[in-house]
């Protein structure tokens, strides 16, 4: 328990708003992404400004509370908060600045990547990212980030150019390139093991309207299509990103109530440029796969693209989802995919393998934290529903797909696809720059104050 009278000088010295457990808005304010996970803070500091984050830190650090910071709080394991500890939340920390003449976008740590996609937009502009625009762009960053425009333009952090950071001893620096370049090395796929950081600075790339959408085709077709997705994909020009996905069509608008609840094997696309160049490249799409049963593409902005599937995942759901690399997608492991895929629990359940292929083997797996540089895919296997009384099944599902299936993989995950799993995958995820990573970590946190994340030890 904290004297009453701490508290009370620490709410003094914020801008923003300490909320505790008997405010009207605790409940509210505590409450997170993933609706399976709940967790009670002693303290929430809704910071507006780097001085807050400072007084945060040194609050948290001085009277040894379990810290753990939240940007745009789309953690899936709820490493955004924890219990009986401070809670450090950037969501009022908002802004973008684009530099059109030098395509470069500043961003705050409580952003979303709907809130950078529309900034950058304007001046036909994009930020490689992923693919649900409510997801926060700190974490997204921090984790390594991949989406639409891996393949033409690298990961989020093969974008990423400078960044201010909170340190845990309170200190204030910057790191880029010539800066505390091991931490800017380390950040960039490292989570948030090695402060707040209160600023992110981009290369922004041209990105204006977009070939885009779903295509679906009933599951029975779904090992002919993966067969030729496998051979496709390489032949396939950067510009153009292909998901595949094992998914459920939902019960709602706008898809043809006669699909509703069909197992489906879906393609989702994004072809950066026009209808005629994008038509080319999927030409094989026509000629050499089955007739889809729904299909939902076109030229749009990729804003629209972005934020296409936001309806279906609004905050509050149960989710358990689980990753790995993969860099084949073989027989075997397709029948994986097709036998657990049928066993789906709910309708929002999914698997995608997101191609991480192109651009992102143009930098060497050392460069930087995330080390998986020859995957092909990144995988997730997400059990989702609306019923807290799924929850159960949604863990055993995702699982067992994920324990047949990891055989066939490359031995590590994205680690924003990951659950808390604990530090044998932790130190697969990052292989050979793991223990770099502990020395990064033992120079700027030897203590270990920021821990409540995929935790990088720094007793090794």
């Amino acid at each position: 328990m904290l004297d009453a009278k701490v508290v009370e000088e620490f709410r003094q010295a914020l801008r923003g708003e300490l909320v505790t457990r008997d405010d009207p808005a605790y409940e509210e304010t505590r409450k997170l992404y993933n609706g399976m996970i709940d967790k009670k803070p002693l303290l929430i500091a809704r910071c507006v400004d780097v001085a807050d984050v400072i007084n945060a830190v040194n609050f948290g650090r001085d009277n040894q509370l379990l810290t753990a910071v939240r940007g745009g709080g789309h953690n899936g394991p709820g490493l955004g908060s924890c219990d009986d500890g401070l809670v450090i939340d950037l969501s009022c920390m908002k802004g973008v600045h684009v530099n059109p003449e030098h395509r470069t976008v500043t961003v705050s740590p409580g952003c979303t990547q709907g809130d950078v996609d529309h900034a950058a937009h304007a001046f036909g502009l994009a930020v490689p990212a992923g693919i649900v625009s409510s997801t926060g762009v700190a974490g997204l960053t921090l984790g390594g980030g991949h989406g639409y425009l891996s393949r033409q333009y690298g990961l989020t952090i093969d974008s990423l150019l400078e960044v201010d950071v909170v340190l845990a001893d309170g200190r204030f620096v910057t790191a880029n390139a010539e800066q505390n370049d091991d931490l800017f090395w380390a950040i960039r796929g490292g989570g948030g093991n090695f402060g707040v950081v209160t600023r992110f600075m981009y290369q922004a790339h041209p990105v204006d309207q977009v070939y885009g959408g779903p295509i679906f085709w009933d599951a029975s077709d779904a090992k002919t299509l993966m067969k030729w997705y496998r051979d496709f994909l390489p032949r396939t020009p950067r510009e153009l990103c292909t998901v595949l996905g094992m998914k459920t069509v939902p019960s709602t608008a706008p898809f043809p109530e006669p699909i509703w609840g069909r197992k489906i094997c879906a393609l989702i696309l994004c072809y950066n440029g026009n209808e005629a160049d994008a038509t080319a490249a999927l030409q094989e799409v026509e000629e050499a796969l089955p007739e889809p049963i729904f299909r939902h593409t076109g030229m749009m902005p990729f804003t629209f693209l972005q934020s296409l599937f936001d309806p279906l995942l609004p905050p509050g759901l149960q989710m358990y989802w689980k990753g790995d690399f993969f860099d084949e997608l073989t027989d075997e492991a397709i029948e994986v995919h097709l036998e657990h895929a049928a066993k789906v629990p709910s309708e929002l359940s999914l698997m995608h393998l997101y191609p991480i292929d192109g651009a992102v083997h143009e930098v060497g797996s050392d460069n930087m934290a995330w080390s998986f540089r020859n995957a092909t895919w990144s995988m997730v296997i997400a059990g989702i529903s609306p019923d807290p009384t799924q929850a159960e099944d949604l863990k055993n599902w995702g699982r067992a797909y994920w324990k047949a299936l990891h055989p066939y993989s490359l031995g590590g995950a994205y680690i924003n696809f990951m659950m808390e799993e604990g530090d044998e995958r932790i130190r697969a995820t990052y292989g050979q720059n793991h223990q770099r990573l502990v020395e990064v970590k033992r120079k700027y946190d030897p203590n270990n104050f920021f821990r409540v994340n995929q935790n990088i030890n720094p007793d090794g």
